[in-house]
């Protein structure tokens, strides 16, 4: 072989193999193209296992919360809610002996009501009792029980003065009036109330300025702490319970029972129930 030929094959060798290494090289783009193909596969594949046990572990968190909701419910339906204050299907004995009273003294209802002056609710009432006297008439006796409530300063003042009135004959007149200008609870007041009603202004203010009432109010709140009832107003009738401002209606619905029960006929004027 000639010189010349055996450098052409030499050269035409180098070309080939620079032609297979650039041959070699025209794949590297292929294999790294499905390299990254298969990391993402792999990746995508990871992903998708921690998705889904995380959708698995978020199931049975779930259900570990119906379950225990589930058992919640259970144990409040097992065990009742404590009673809050008397028990409304209960009778009770409320002391009426020498507390005020309005309507007739013999009535088969009697309503014994634990107020506080300066209450906002028990002066809501007020409008409620006077209708109940109004439609019962001669039926219904109201007793007058004092439960001034400790936040309100203005509250056992108020009943002091009261029964300062009590003690002159003019509970109710001076009731009246404390419930009327309830935003105006002072002494000056008060003995300007005394004038208006012609009390013994001196007598009304001495009995101020000794508390004179205060054993009575004070054994007023013991009796209803005793009972179970921690807020005004709350109402006995004949002995069962009926709490707060309530409308007429369900005073008419308490009355109404008692006087079926008692077999006496309800007024006209009463509404049905």
């Amino acid at each position: 072989m000639s010189k010349k030929n055996r450098e052409r094959r030499t050269n035409e060798s180098g070309v080939e193999q620079a032609d297979g290494g650039g041959s070699s090289l025209s794949w590297l783009p292929i294999v790294l193209a499905v390299g990254a193909l298969v990391l993402g596969f792999l990746a995508w594949t990871d992903a998708k296992n921690v998705k889904v046990e995380t959708a698995k572990r978020l199931v049975d968190v779930d259900q570990k919360l119906l379950q225990l909701q589930t058992q919640v419910a259970n144990a409040a339906k097992a065990k009742p809610a404590a009673q809050q204050g008397p028990d409304p299907n209960k009778v009770y004995t409320v002391k009426t002996d020498g507390s005020p009273t309005r309507g007739n003294p013999n009535a088969p209802i009697v309503i014994a009501q634990f107020s506080d002056y300066q209450c906002p609710f028990c002066s809501r009432v007020e409008p409620t009792m006077a209708q109940i006297e109004k439609v019962y008439g001669d039926k219904v006796k109201v007793v007058w029980k004092n439960l001034p409530l400790s936040f309100h300063p203005n509250a056992m003042p108020a009943a002091l003065a009261a029964m300062a009135a009590n003690d002159q004959g003019k509970f109710w007149e001076f009731h009246d009036k404390v419930f009327a200008n309830q935003q105006k609870l002072s002494r000056d007041q008060y003995v300007a109330y005394a004038k208006e009603l012609k009390l013994d202004v001196p007598k009304f203010s001495k009995a101020l300025d000794d508390a004179a009432f205060k054993a009575a109010i004070e054994a007023d709140s013991k009796e209803a702490n005793a009972l179970g009832v921690s807020g005004t107003p709350a109402f006995f009738v004949n002995g069962k319970f009926l709490s707060g401002a309530k409308p007429f209606a369900e005073f008419a619905t308490a009355i109404n029972a008692e006087l079926k029960r008692l077999n006496l006929p309800i007024p006209p004027g009463a509404p049905s129930s």
